[in-house]
C-alpha cells in the first residue's frame, strides 16, 4: 500500500509539471475586479492524493491562505480560501474554517462567478424559538469555534471565500501562543500560512511547535517545527511561513486534518509601569510586572468523582493533583473535595497548611478516588465556596493571602440543582470542563461571574496535562487588589482597570481614550498589595512620543503585510484599514468583550438591558460578530443548468437586494457531543427592504458644488455655484448662538474632465456637524465612515446599516447610499455617499448635504444655506441679450438670474431653479470668502460665518 502510494504521488507530481493553465479570463468580464487579484477564473488543479482513484462529488479547494498580522499582540488574521467547481453543474461549496474561541469575526466577502458578496452585522432578535441542529464537527480543538457558510458555485467557477478575524493575544505562562487551525479536510496544492510579528518592543523566545493535532500529545519529545516552516527574525519585525506541498501535506495527513500551527513568543518589557501604545486619540497599556514575592494562596480543588471520570480522565487527574501537590509552598494552605452523588470534603474543618505531612496525608487521599455515581454540581461548588469563606473569616486566614478554586467536572448537574452559588467576590472561581457532554456554557458562566478563568478538553486529550498546566498559570500569585489610575479628566471610557490577581507570566491589558489628545504627558499609577505590602508604582507617560513610535510600528506592520503574499491581496487589506485604529479597535475588542461578561454579572434585568445594549452598538460599530449580533450575506443561486453567473457591481445600493437569498453564516462551538451539538446561527434569513427615494428639501449643497435653495411659499427654486478651493472649509449653516448648531463643509480638489472650460473642479470631502445644547457634541461625516463624538465617540463605517443615538444627536447610516443626522426633534439634515467603483482621473469620492427638517433652526440662523430659511423671494422678468433673465428679489437686493436645470438627489430628480452667477454675487450677504472658516469644528466668530439679525 506505501508502494501504491508512493507511485501515485509520483505520477501525481510528474504530471502536474505538464499541465496547462486556462486562460484565467478569457471573456474579459472580471476587469472590475483586476485589482481584487482574485485569481477567479477556472484552472486545472490536481486533485486530492485519496481522490485519484475515485471521483470527486464537491467543489475542490483551489487554495487556502492564512495572513496574520501580530501587531503589539493584537493580531489580524485573514483568510483566503477558492473552492473550484469543474462539474457541468452548479455544486454546493462548503467554507469552514476553525477560529480561535476568543477572536471577533470582523468581515465575511464571497466573491462567486465575479459577484461580491459583502457582509452586514445587524442585532441579533430575541426570540424564544428553536435553535437549528446541526451536527458537530468529529475533531478540532476544543479550544475554537467553527464559522461556516455554503454557497452554489455555478459550473466551472470558482467561489472565493474571504474571512478576517481579530483577536487579543493573552499571556499565559510568560508567553503569547498565536494558533492557526488547518482542517479543510482535503489535501491542497496551494495551502500557506504567514505570520509577521511586529511589536514596539523586542520579541524574544521566537518559536514554532510542532502541529497540534487532536490525538497527538502535545508536547512531543523533540519538538521540532513542521516542515517547510520558514522563520526570519530581527528585533521588532519577525516572519514565519509555513508552505507544505501537496506531498508534504500527505506524509502529515491524507485527510485533510493538519492540525494546529502554533507560534510562541515573548517580548521584552519594562518592569515599571509596563508597555504604552498611543494613536488617534486611544491608548493601550500593557501591565506585567515580575521580580515580586510570591503572594501566599489558599486553594481547594474540587474534582468530579462521577462514574464518567472512570478510567484515563481519573488517572491522568490523579497524576496532576499529585503534581500540583508537590508545587504547593509551604505558605500556602488547601484542602481536596471530592463530589459525585455525595459531596466529601478531605478536612471537613478547615483549610491547612501545606505542610510535609497534610501533604503525605492529601496525596493518600487522592490515591483513595474511585468515580461513581452522578454529578452534584452546585453541592460541590457550594460546599467549595462555604469552606474557603469560613476560612477566610477566621483567624488563621492571611487577609493578603490570593484564595481561589480549582473546580474540574466531565458531565453536567444529574443531582441536586443546575444553577451554583456565585462566590460573592471574595474569591475566584477556576473551572475545567471534560469531554463531550460536560456543560461547558454552566462552567464559563460560573467562571465569569467570580473573576475566574474557563477551560476546555477533549475527550481524547490529556486531562492531567491541561489540569497541570492551568495551575502553572494561576499557582504564582504576584499581586493581588490591583488598581491601575490614570489622571482625572485625561481619559475616557476606560476598560477594566480594577483586578483582584496578577499571577506570573500572565499580563494585564487596560485601553481607553483620551481627553486632550495634545497633552505632553498622561500621569499613571499602579497600586496594588504583595502580601503584607502596599505596592506603588508611578510615571509620566510622553503621549506624543508614544504616538510617534505605534505610528513607526503600525506603518511597519502595514509594511510587512504588503511585502508578504498572502489572502489580503486586493481586498482592502483587512491590515490596512483597521491598523490605523490599531489602539481603538483593541479598546473595542476589550470593551465589547467586558460588556458581555457583564451582563452576566449583573444582579438585575435592566443592568443586563444596558450592558446588552451597549455591547450590541459596539459590536455594529466595530462590525465585530458577537452573540448579540448576526453576520448577514446575500447568498448567490447559480441554477442546476447555467454555466456562469451574471455579473454585478461590486458596489451596492443601499437595500438592493441582489438576487438570491440572504444568508446566514454559521459560527459553531466545538462540543463534540454524541447526541446534540450547539449551533449559532449569525443572521436571519429575510429580505433587505426595498431602496427608498430621499424625500427632503430641495434646499442643499451637492456636486461641483452646486447649491440649491428651496422657496415652497414663493413656489420657486433658486441655485448658484461656489468656485472655492481645495481645503476651504465652508459655512453651510450657522446657528450657534441660539440652537447651537454649525454645519461646516470641507472642499476636495479634482482635475476637470475633457473638454470642460474649468481648471478644476472641488467637492465636499467632509461635512461636519456641530452641537453646544447642552453640551458640545459633534458628527463629522466622510463617504467611507461616520464620527459621533457625543456621550462616546463612536466611528461608524459607512459600509454598513446602522443606526444609532448619543445625547442630542443621533445618526442613521443607510450602507452605501445615505447618512441622516438628528439634531434633537426638529432638525435634521441627509448626506448623501457618492462614491466611484472604477473612478476616472477627474471623479472623486464626495458628499451632498441636504436639510430634511429646519424647524429647530432659529430666523438668525445664517450661513450659505442658512441665510434663506426663512426668507421668500420674488421675480421680475427682464431680457437681456435675448436670453430669458429675470431680476431676482431677495432681502431688498435685486439679484441678476437666468434659468437653469440642476440634477439633484444623486440624479434621481432635477430641479429648474433661477441662476445666481459669480459665486452667488448679491445673492448672499458679502461674498464666498466670508463663510470659509478655519477648520471643520469652528463655530462662529466671523461677520457672515455667524448669527446676525436681519
Amino acid at each position: 500500500m506505501k508502494m501504491l502510494l508512493g507511485v501515485l504521488l509520483l505520477m501525481w507530481t510528474s504530471s502536474l509539471c505538464a499541465q496547462d493553465q486556462v486562460d484565467p479570463n478569457p471573456t474579459g468580464d472580471h476587469e472590475h475586479l483586476d485589482d481584487l487579484d482574485l485569481d477567479l477564473a477556472p484552472r486545472r488543479v490536481p486533485r486530492q492524493v485519496k481522490n485519484i482513484l475515485t471521483k470527486e462529488t464537491r467543489p475542490h479547494i483551489q487554495e487556502l491562505s492564512i495572513k496574520t498580522t501580530i501587531l503589539s499582540r493584537y493580531a489580524f488574521t485573514a483568510v483566503r480560501c477558492v473552492l473550484l467547481n469543474r462539474h457541468a453543474s452548479a455544486a454546493d461549496g462548503l467554507f469552514h474554517f476553525h477560529i480561535p474561541a476568543g477572536a471577533l469575526v470582523s468581515n465575511f466577502t464571497m466573491i462567486v462567478a465575479g459577484r461580491v458578496y459583502q457582509s452586514r452585522v445587524t442585532p441579533k432578535e430575541r426570540r424564544g424559538g428553536k435553535r437549528a441542529d446541526g451536527k458537530a464537527p468529529k475533531s478540532g480543538d476544543i479550544s475554537a469555534e467553527v464559522f461556516r457558510m455554503a454557497a452554489s458555485i455555478p459550473a466551472g467557477n470558482s467561489a472565493v471565500f474571504l474571512l478576517a478575524y481579530e483577536e487579543l493575544l493573552r499571556r499565559r505562562r510568560g508567553r503569547y501562543e498565536h494558533v492557526v487551525s488547518l482542517r479543510p479536510l482535503q489535501l491542497i496544492s496551494q495551502l500557506g500560512v504567514d505570520v509577521t510579528i511586529v511589536d514596539h518592543s523586542p520579541v524574544t523566545q521566537l518559536e514554532v511547535l510542532p502541529l497540534r493535532r487532536p490525538n497527538s500529545p502535545r508536547t512531543p519529545a523533540k519538538p521540532e517545527p513542521p516542515v517547510t516552516t520558514a522563520i526570519q527574525q530581527e528585533e521588532n519585525i519577525c516572519k514565519v511561513s509555513f508552505r507544505p506541498n501537496i506531498v508534504q501535506q500527505a506524509r502529515i495527513s491524507t485527510n485533510g486534518i493538519l492540525g494546529d500551527f502554533v507560534v510562541r513568543f515573548d517580548v521584552r518589557r519594562d518592569m515599571n509601569i509596563g508597555d504604552f501604545q498611543v494613536l488617534n486619540g486611544h491608548f493601550v497599556h500593557y501591565f506585567a510586572p515580575k521580580d515580586f514575592p510570591v503572594v501566599p494562596k489558599n486553594v481547594v480543588l474540587v474534582i468530579d468523582t462521577s462514574a464518567s471520570m472512570l478510567g484515563s480522565k481519573m488517572r491522568q487527574t490523579k497524576d496532576a493533583l499529585f503534581t500540583i501537590l508537590r508545587d504547593l509552598r509551604a505558605v500556602d494552605h488547601f484542602n481536596f473535595i471530592s463530589f459525585s452523588n455525595k459531596v466529601k470534603v478531605w478536612r471537613p474543618s478547615s483549610l491547612v497548611p501545606a505542610t510535609a505531612l497534610n501533604i503525605r496525608d492529601a496525596k493518600k487521599f487522592v490515591y483513595t478516588l474511585m468515580p461513581t455515581g452522578g454529578t452534584d454540581i452546585h453541592g460541590a461548588i457550594r460546599t467549595g465556596t462555604d469552606l474557603l469563606r469560613d476560612y477566610l473569616s477566621g483567624p488563621d486566614a492571611n487577609p493578603n493571602s490570593v484564595s481561589l478554586i480549582i473546580f474540574l467536572t466531565d458531565g453536567r448537574p444529574t443531582v441536586g440543582e443546575s444553577r451554583p452559588p456565585a462566590a460573592g467576590g471574595k474569591f475566584c472561581i477556576f473551572t475545567i470542563g471534560i469531554g463531550h457532554d460536560v456543560d461547558y456554557r454552566l462552567l464559563e458562566r460560573v467562571s465569569s461571574e467570580n473573576c475566574g478563568m474557563s477551560r476546555r478538553v477533549l475527550e481524547e486529550a490529556n486531562t492531567g496535562a491541561t489540569l497541570k498546566g492551568f495551575y502553572e498559570e494561576i499557582g504564582t500569585p504576584l499581586l493581588s487588589d490591583i488598581r491601575i489610575n490614570y489622571a482625572e479628566d485625561s481619559v475616557q471610557n476606560v476598560t477594566q482597570h480594577l483586578f483582584r490577581n496578577y499571577f506570573d507570566g500572565s499580563e494585564l491589558v487596560v485601553a481607553g481614550r483620551l481627553s486632550n489628545r495634545s497633552a505632553e504627558s498622561l500621569h499613571v499609577q499602579v497600586t496594588a498589595t504583595n502580601d503584607d505590602k502596599t505596592v506603588v508604582l508611578e510615571a509620566d507617560v510622553p503621549l506624543r512620543r508614544r504616538h510617534s513610535e505605534t505610528e513607526k510600528r503600525v506603518k511597519a506592520a502595514v509594511e510587512a503585510g504588503s511585502r508578504s503574499p498572502g489572502p489580503t491581496r486586493g481586498w482592502g487589506d483587512t491590515l490596512g484599514w483597521t491598523a490605523s485604529d490599531f489602539t481603538e479597535r483593541v479598546w473595542a475588542f476589550l470593551s465589547v468583550k467586558e460588556k458581555l461578561r457583564s451582563r452576566l454579572r449583573s444582579p438585575t434585568s435592566r443592568g443586563r438591558e444596558e450592558h446588552v445594549r451597549q455591547a450590541t452598538n459596539l459590536s455594529i460599530t466595530y462590525h465585530f460578530l458577537t452573540p448579540l449580533t448576526n453576520m448577514v450575506v446575500d447568498k448567490p443561486h447559480a441554477p442546476a443548468d447555467s454555466t456562469t453567473a451574471p455579473t454585478s457591481d461590486i458596489t451596492q445600493d443601499a437595500g438592493d437586494q441582489l438576487p438570491g437569498h440572504q444568508e446566514e453564516g454559521i459560527l459553531q462551538r466545538e462540543d463534540h457531543r454524541r447526541s446534540s451539538s450547539i449551533r449559532n446561527n449569525i443572521g436571519q434569513v429575510e429580505r433587505s427592504p426595498a431602496k427608498k427615494s430621499v424625500t427632503v428639501s430641495k434646499t442643499s449643497a451637492d456636486g461641483d458644488p452646486h447649491f440649491v435653495l428651496d422657496f415652497p411659499l414663493s413656489k420657486m427654486a433658486v441655485c448658484f455655484n461656489i468656485n472655492g478651493e481645495p481645503g476651504d472649509v465652508l459655512r453651510l449653516v450657522s446657528d450657534h448662538s441660539f440652537s447651537g448648531v454649525t454645519v461646516n463643509g470641507k472642499l476636495i480638489g479634482a482635475p476637470p474632465p475633457p473638454g470642460s472650460h474649468k481648471h478644476q473642479r472641488t467637492y465636499f470631502s467632509t461635512v461636519a456637524i456641530v452641537v453646544d445644547r447642552p453640551r458640545r457634541a459633534y458628527i463629522e461625516v466622510t463617504p467611507n465612515k461616520v464620527i459621533l463624538d457625543g456621550r462616546d465617540r463612536l466611528v461608524l463605517p459607512c459600509r454598513s446599516s446602522v443606526s444609532v443615538a448619543s445625547g442630542a444627536l443621533s445618526v442613521s447610516i443607510a450602507a452605501e447610499s445615505n447618512v441622516t443626522v438628528g439634531v434633537g426633534a426638529d432638525v435634521s439634515f441627509v448626506i448623501l455617499l457618492h462614491r466611484y467603483k472604477n473612478p476616472a482621473p477627474h471623479q472623486r469620492d464626495h458628499l451632498g448635504f441636504y436639510i430634511q427638517s429646519s424647524k429647530g433652526l432659529s430666523r438668525g440662523s445664517h450661513g450659505l444655506l442658512g441665510q434663506f430659511l426663512y426668507e421668500e423671494v420674488a421675480l421680475a422678468a427682464r431680457e437681456k441679450d435675448g436670453e430669458p433673465s429675470a431680476l431676482l428679489k431677495v432681502r431688498g437686493r435685486s439679484v441678476p438670474v437666468v434659468r437653469k436645470r440642476r440634477r439633484i438627489y444623486n440624479g434621481a430628480q432635477s430641479v429648474d431653479c433661477w441662476f445666481a452667477r459669480n459665486n452667488g454675487a448679491e445673492l448672499i450677504d458679502g461674498q464666498y470668502q466670508d463663510y470659509v472658516a478655519p477648520h471643520m469644528f469652528d463655530t462662529g466668530g466671523r461677520p457672515n460665518g455667524s448669527n446676525r439679525a436681519h
